[in-house]
């Protein structure tokens, strides 16, 4: 059964995704305005990064998703989901994303999954926590010399 917090959790993640192609399409960071993707988040959202990433951390606000983009911009060359699922659509949605990218410091390709828990306040993102199967991987793969990562 379809309750609000379904139909609201899937429209504005539908819209999110949306925005967020429609960025990188118009070259992402440092090329494009964020203002398409900031009606979808929370002005005081929190992403919560693993610390072993290149890009790790607690992003906070508008400018804290700005500064995330660009770091993400930094670390990869080309950086695509290429399937998606929702598979929880409650006031915290679970979405599972497959992704394709190539670092930009070493060319090296990677594909891996990424499973993101994203909770939904008042029609925007309040807070997202995506939890990577194998972050050394990951971070390798974006290091000189750290061998083959891929």
């Amino acid at each position: 059964m379809e309750t609000l917090h379904t139909t609201e959790s899937v429209r504005v993640l539908t819209g999110m995704y949306a925005a967020e192609a429609e960025y990188f399409a118009a070259g992402g960071p440092g090329h494009a305005s964020f203002d398409p993707l900031a009606p979808w988040f929370s002005p005081d959202v929190v992403l919560h990064q693993a610390a072993g990433l290149p890009y790790g951390g607690t992003w906070r606000g508008h400018a804290g998703l700005a500064r995330f983009f660009r770091a993400m911009g930094e670390t990869w060359e080309s950086f695509a989901m290429t399937e998606q699922e929702f598979l929880a659509t409650g006031a915290t949605a679970v979405v599972r994303t497959q992704v394709r990218a190539r670092a930009r410091a070493t060319g090296r390709d990677l594909a891996f999954p990424i499973l993101q828990t994203v909770a939904v306040a008042d029609g925007r993102i309040a807070e997202v926590r995506p939890f990577c199967w194998d972050t050394a991987r990951i971070a390798a793969a974006c290091r000189p010399g750290s061998g083959q990562g891929a």
